[in-house]
């Protein structure tokens, strides 16, 4: 079974594209995503592809470095006369003059996962900033009447115990001499770029920012703690908790993180950033383990981790954010932790 057969993720790729948002500004356009086979990019072509099937005629232009694991990812959306899938590596310039305009461009590409950060550090940040400005001069070069640069949490820091939850302005810790330092602050530096093409290119950008997100798009080979955990879960085996669990995160399911982003994408104000978060999705991380272990019939157990997933590891111990920016802006969340982690794992099971 792929996930187009099943009717759990079927209703929700449905759900989100019938989201109240100005669909009308993607009618008869063309929109380019990088990062378009992973957890969220792939969720967000299925619902722009579904948002087709209703006559939004939006021509998708798919990234990603394997042409194979999108025709496995996709099925038979990608041979849809509305789909292109381009293989393509971010981090070498992008010239491709037959594309002509290319409406909005969302850049989601990036190594997001704990080893990732430890065992590619050099790929983590160049990535994050050469990627990025290749993107940036794609859209320019393009026409692009908006950009979307998906940001992270992580570029908060860690909380510096001065407040509960971060809003878009605040702005915690984090050593910059360190190898983990390279994820966040390339994302940090991520935004000041788009900023800085804003002002010298005039091209229009908005910054969605994610939070740690899950949901039956995730990849086998993610490393992210929630990962690990429903993976195990859906196995039928314990799960392992690597550190006291006191960490204090928010979350979000992947159909939720593709409502934010396209309500930042077609609502938000030029040159902001807007967290995508809701407070019932915020958790401690052993009480998640413990979650997810009830779900699967399990049990929590407790390892020390090696020492290439330890470097890989957040600093941060309480990292929560604030949603009511992008609330403002009329989304909300249709999961919380709870019922997102059980539909996650009732789809991977079915799958």
């Amino acid at each position: 079974m792929n996930l187009y057969d099943n009717a759990y993720y079927i209703e929700d790729v449905r759900r989100t594209a019938l989201t109240d948002l100005p669909w009308d500004r993607l009618r008869d356009k063309a929109v380019l995503i990088s990062g378009a086979t992973g957890l969220v990019g792939s969720f967000l072509t299925d619902v722009l592809m579904e948002r087709n099937l209703l006559g939004m005629n939006c021509r998708i232009y798919a990234l990603g470095r394997s042409e194979e694991k999108a025709k496995a990812r996709f099925g038979e959306r990608s041979r849809h006369p509305l789909f292109s899938f381009i293989p393509y590596d971010i981090n070498l310039p992008f010239v491709r003059e037959d594309l002509g305009k290319v409406d909005f461009v969302l850049h989601l590409a990036s190594n997001t996962h704990p080893v990732q950060y430890s065992t590619d550090p050099i790929g983590t940040i160049t990535t994050n900033i050469i990627g990025l400005q290749n993107m940036l001069e794609f859209a320019c070069a393009h026409g692009a009447e908006r950009f979307a640069f998906a940001s992270s949490n992580e570029i908060y820091g860690e909380n510096r115990g001065d407040i509960e939850l971060f809003g878009e302005e605040y702005c915690g810790y984090i050593d910059c001499n360190t190898l983990r330092a390279g994820y966040p602050e390339s994302k940090r530096c991520g935004e000041a770029l788009c900023q800085a093409y804003r002002k010298q290119k005039g091209i229009d950008v908005c910054i969605p920012r994610l939070t740690r997100s899950y949901g039956p798009t995730m990849l086998m080979t993610d490393t992210k703690a929630i990962s690990q955990f429903i993976r195990k879960g859906i196995a039928g085996e314990d799960i392992v908790l690597k550190s006291a669990g006191t960490q204090f995160y928010s979350y979000t399911y992947v159909a939720d993180a593709v409502s934010g982003l396209l309500t930042v994408l077609l609502k938000g104000e030029s040159g902001e950033a807007y967290n995508i978060a809701d407070e019932a999705s915020d958790m401690q991380l052993r009480d998640l383990a413990a979650l997810i272990a009830e779900n699967a019939g399990t049990k929590v157990v407790f390892e020390i981790p090696d020492a290439v997933e330890a470097q890989g590891y957040s600093k941060a111990t309480k990292a929560r954010l604030d949603g009511s920016k992008l609330k403002a802006l009329g989304w909300q969340p249709a999961y919380d932790l709870r019922s997102g982690i059980k539909r996650t794992m009732d789809i991977l099971k079915q799958n």
